[in-house]
């Protein structure tokens, strides 16, 4: 077991999967972090939250991208709030796809919140992003929908120009046609 991995190979399953039911825990905590930082920025008109929680939710996503996301802080609370329950396994290198959007997600956010501080012209892009980043974290979250997972598979689709050979593990068999 390596500890700079994405993912673990898991009984015999031949590809490195995650726990589902820990990504959807940690989705949720940044989801919630996501609406703290709307609701003081953007209903509030408090902006100097939105850098911190941006650099955290890029942080977050740097740990898990290149180190290991179970050691990433919205996955280690996630453990915590799941650590009862049956885990339940789904592809990893789709949802390091999807880990990867949201870090560039959250990069640019972050950038561009900085400008926010000094010149509010660049209200409507910030808020345009979270609002988007807040729909995605909420349905993964909630209805197990990962958005940069469906992202992934429609990349191999258009890339082999056919419906791939073996298909990635989306949960709920969501990757069926």
């Amino acid at each position: 077991m390596s500890i700079i991995s994405f993912g673990e190979y898991k009984n015999e399953i031949s590809y490195k999967t995650l726990d589902e039911r820990k990504m959807r825990a940690s989705s949720g905590i940044m989801f919630l972090l996501g609406l703290i930082a709307f609701i003081n920025g953007f209903i509030f008109q408090n902006y100097y939250i939105i850098p911190y929680i941006s650099g955290f939710l890029m942080f977050n996503f740097l740990v898990g991208l290149f180190i290991n996301p179970k050691f990433s802080p919205t996955m280690v609370l996630g453990y915590i709030f799941t650590y009862k329950q049956s885990p339940l396994p789904v592809g990893a290198i789709q949802k390091k796809f999807a880990w990867s959007l949201g870090l560039i997600l959250s990069a640019v956010i972050f950038g561009l919140s900085l400008q926010l501080l000094n010149d509010i012209t660049w209200f409507e892009p910030v808020c345009f992003l979270c609002l988007l980043c807040l729909v995605v974290l909420f349905l993964e979250t909630s209805f197990g929908i990962c958005v940069g997972c469906k992202f992934y598979y429609l990349a191999i689709y258009l890339k082999l120009m056919k419906k791939p050979e073996e298909k990635p593990n989306c949960m709920g068999d969501s990757c069926e046609v």
